[in-house]
């Protein structure tokens, strides 16, 4: 078939009318170190700080530190296959991990990567690992409770929902099982739960998983790892994805329970780049700014207002204390940062009090005007009662002889001590805490023998279930505590019906 010459000009000046320059045009660089978990390219002249980097082999790393010659980067992965020479290149992104309803019920690494092996995770919503934390006009105070289903917790240092409750404590003082046990209450509470697991044996984040799954609150939950064995840079960046993905839900009007378990090792690791990175000690690195690198996480941490849809992110931040020393330095930023916390002492652990609670330096600060009235009132005196109960305690060691008001205070702390001691893994709901207290508060608990406190409990709850359960209706919808008159009739019925009389 013949074409003409003039058919050909006319095609050749449709394509150039036609054409549309694509260029794409990427900033690259050449690493020139390579050490432990960290990198340094020459070359990358425009980079951002916190931009996603690409290596080589396919590797990604995160800017970090933005110098005069070069850039100090941290490495998100395997580093042990990059070399000097290699080249690098900017994504122009700032580093995010993907978010939504999508990763629930999954367990991820710090990139929103599933190391679960249940298949790819498949979400269009990402969200920037450092945002600013909510302004003072953008919250509101703290007015809904989070019920964690532990007595000692509950009713002595309430948690609010929007709060950051430290929980503190030497290793092996039952920090974690509060956690995991919180996490376990907020079944069919509207709740999403986030544990974020920082420094952990991958048998232990495991054993966790496997707990949350055994009680169906994997349902609700979303598990971040970076465990012991991987790079500190997963370390440091674990509980700033947790966040990130925490505040998907919390803008969207859902309520979030964060676990940071725990922020020592955090800091550990984030003390290793700092020095790998050679940053000068100083107020820009470390120690200096071990304070900025948890408040500007904790911060995020509010119940924002109702404009912004009256989400909430809970966080509970776990530190390791040596010897019970909370004055040392990472314990006490991390205390001033907070809400309150939740102190655990071994000593207590030790003699089979758990949750090892101090009442004494254990605090609330804003949950009390969480709590709800009928915990309100059956829990006053508890704090006083433990209080003068140690005082007292320590002095009896003397072996003086004891009047009956002080016989009787001794009475009740013990009762009060052992009302409070919980089986791990198994939460309470308020109405039925509300109900032992009670009896506690006033006086039913005086006559039973400390070793059969745990039966006279769990009969309690069979009877009130069995013959009066308006008592848990009425505390469950009005927040408040029938009259006294009918509490008394309840307990009193129940005392003269059983064993206990």
């Amino acid at each position: 078939m013949a074409i003409n010459a003039q058919e050909i000009s006319a095609l050749i000046k449709q394509q150039i009318e036609n054409f549309q320059p694509n260029f794409d045009v990427t900033e690259t660089g050449v690493v020139t170190y390579i050490g432990d978990g960290i990198a340094r390219a020459h070359g990358l002249e425009n980079a951002m700080s916190g931009e996603l980097l690409i290596f080589e082999n396919g590797s990604y790393g995160m800017a970090q530190n933005l110098e005069t010659t070069d850039v100090g980067i941290i490495i998100l992965g395997d580093f042990t296959d990059i070399r000097e020479g290699d080249s690098i290149r900017r994504t122009g992104k700032i580093m995010e991990v993907p978010a939504g309803d999508a990763l629930i019920g999954r367990v991820v690494n710090p990139l929103g990567q599933p190391v679960d092996g249940l298949g790819e995770i498949v979400t269009d919503k990402f969200r920037p690992v450092e945002t600013p934390a909510p302004g003072v006009m953008q919250r509101k105070s703290v007015s809904e409770p989070l019920q964690t289903g532990l007595k000692a917790i509950d009713a002595l240092v309430p948690i609010g929902r929007g709060q950051r409750e430290l929980i503190i404590g030497d290793r092996q003082t039952g920090k974690t099982s509060i956690a995991i046990d919180t996490i376990l209450n907020q079944k069919d509470q509207d709740m999403i739960c986030i544990y974020v697991a920082i420094g952990q044996k991958e048998s232990t984040v495991r054993t966790q998983v496997e707990t949350l799954r055994k009680y169906g609150a994997m349902d609700y939950t979303i598990v971040v790892t970076a465990s012991a064995s991987q790079p500190s840079p997963l370390l440091y960046l674990a509980p700033y994805a947790g966040v990130a993905m925490a505040e998907e839900f919390m803008y969207n009007g859902k309520h979030v329970l964060i676990v940071y378990d725990d922020l020592s090792k955090q800091a550990v690791a984030y003390r290793e780049l700092s020095l790998l990175l050679r940053r000068p000690p100083g107020r820009e690195a470390f120690p200096g700014d071990v304070f900025y690198l948890h408040s500007r996480l904790l911060e995020r941490s509010a119940k924002v207002s109702d404009e912004l849809g009256g989400g909430s992110i809970t966080a509970l931040p776990i530190i390791e204390t040596q010897a019970g020393d909370i004055s040392a330095y990472i314990a006490t930023n991390v205390i001033s940062i907070t809400d309150g916390q939740i102190f655990l002492q071994d000593s207590l652990f030790n003699s089979g009090i758990r949750p090892a609670i101090d009442a004494g330096s254990s605090v609330s600060r804003v949950g009390g005007s969480a709590q709800i009235k009928a915990m309100k009132k059956v829990a006053g005196t508890l704090r006083i009662d433990l209080a003068s109960y140690r005082e007292l305690e320590a002095f009896t060691k003397f072996g003086s002889d004891l009047d009956a008001a002080t016989q009787a205070k001794l009475n009740r702390g013990r009762r009060t001590v052992e009302v409070l001691k919980q089986p791990v893994h198994e939460p309470l709901t308020v109405e039925k805490q509300v109900v032992i207290l009670y009896a506690l508060t006033h006086g039913f608990l005086d006559s039973v023998p400390v070793d059969d406190i745990l039966r006279f409990e769990e009969e309690l709850f069979a009877f009130v279930e069995a013959h009066h359960p308006e008592i848990y209706e009425t505390i469950r919808t009005t927040k408040d505590l029938p009259s006294e008159e009918t509490m008394d009739a309840v307990v009193t019925d129940f005392v003269n019906q059983s064993s206990f009389k």
